[in-house]
């Protein structure tokens, strides 16, 4: 295992910057205030943005008129988008493109993902809150019909579906399969309820009567949304990354300016070491998040299925972008809830990417569950 990133991974980063330098948090609506809580749209500039500097086709093969870069190169891009509070369906139109690219029918690949590149076409997939404990296949049953999939259920928290073109949509068959539908926002049979996040983002609950989806467009490959799934919950942990680095950066900034009894307040020790706290929390859940993205875009094997790693990094992301809003909040005193400084913000957004997550005490169930059912766990 490197973790040295390579030219091509450095230089997404480096356009990343580029593409959100000129972002600025204390623009993006705030959850605390009535005027303008709710954003009505994704950036659509940011996303043309994007497109133009070739980072929405960051992980299309070059057939498709992408990079053929991995999922690492997609997180890199994410945890710099974090940094900012990019609003933006980045993470599920990504995933999803690498998820038809890779399990999908060749016309479905040709058809979606040069649009997708282009910045045309926008995507997000129906997974309790991205990645839910529960499974999300689980809420909607597939029945195959004549060439068609019919699909009867409901999905709520569903990221970004009242703007995207499509949704991706998992559902379990009767002898127990896992399909995934991609389902037009206004297809026949298929309604959409508003809801809003801690964040300030529209989601939808998504009701599913009788929907039916033409062959072509559901992928039934073995193991498709697994691979989703997990690759969702490490985007997810990148984005929980980047968003508590920028946090703590912000409160090292504002402790290092802050003067108490002549000295700033980093100075004293209650501070530096809580800092410190934090720091090591970043650090772990950078190290779990590169260890997953790895195994997912190497598909390298280990004792454990990658499924492990994604519940140890998921484990680190809810617990550590939790403590660090809370201890910045802390060390900002009631600066931190002002809401013409973007902490509010940060934090709104670190609860939501912990909702997201699941609690971590769930992960480490699921972990042990994998431990104990491995033949290494087993002889343990």
């Amino acid at each position: 295992m490197d973790f040295t990133f390579t030219e091509e991974q450095q230089a997404a980063v480096e356009a990343a910057k580029a593409v959100f330098s000129g972002v600025a948090p204390d623009a993006v609506p705030s959850p605390a205030l009535t005027a303008g809580a709710v954003a009505e749209d994704f950036d659509r500039p940011l996303w043309a943005k994007l497109a133009a500097s070739d980072l929405l086709s960051l992980v299309l093969d070059a057939k498709h008129g992408g990079a053929g870069l991995d999922p690492i190169a997609l997180c890199l891009v994410l945890r710099e988008s974090a940094k900012v509070l990019a609003r933006l369906p980045l993470l599920e139109t990504s995933a999803v493109a690498l998820a038809v690219q890779r399990y999908g029918d060749r016309e479905l690949a040709r058809t979606l993902l040069p649009a997708i590149g282009r910045g045309e076409l926008v995507l997000t997939v129906a997974a309790n809150g991205r990645t839910g404990h529960d499974g999300a296949e689980l809420a909607v049953t597939a029945r195959e019909d004549a060439g068609h999939w019919l699909l009867d259920g409901l999905q709520t928290a569903v990221p970004w579906a009242p703007t995207c073109d499509r949704v991706a949509i998992p559902a379990i068959t009767a002898d127990g399969r896992t399909v995934l539908a991609l389902v037009p926002r206004t297809h026949e049979g298929l309604t959409l309820a508003d809801q809003t996040s801690t964040s300030g983002e529209r989601l939808a609950e998504l009701h599913l009567e009788a929907v039916r989806v033409e062959a072509a467009s559901v992928i039934t490959a073995d193991g498709a949304w697994e691979w989703l799934r997990e690759l969702l919950a490490t985007g997810t942990c990148a984005l929980a990354l980047g968003l508590g680095e920028a946090v703590l950066g912000m409160t090292a900034q504002y402790t290092g300016k802050r003067e108490q009894f002549g000295h700033p307040v980093a100075t004293f020790q209650a501070v530096a070491v809580q800092s410190a706290d934090r720091y090591i929390d970043l650090r772990a859940m950078e190290v779990t998040l590169w260890q997953a993205a790895w195994r997912i875009s190497t598909g390298a094997q280990s004792a454990l299925p990658v499924a492990a790693d994604v519940a140890v990094a998921k484990i680190w992301a809810s617990e550590g972008v939790r403590r660090v809003v809370q201890t910045a909040q802390h060390l900002h005193g009631g600066f931190g809830a002002d809401t013409d400084y973007a902490l509010h913000r940060y934090h709104a957004w670190a609860k939501q990417l912990e909702l997201s997550l699941g609690p971590a005490a769930a992960h480490e169930e699921a972990l042990g569950d994998l431990i104990a059912a491995h033949p290494l766990g087993q002889g343990a």
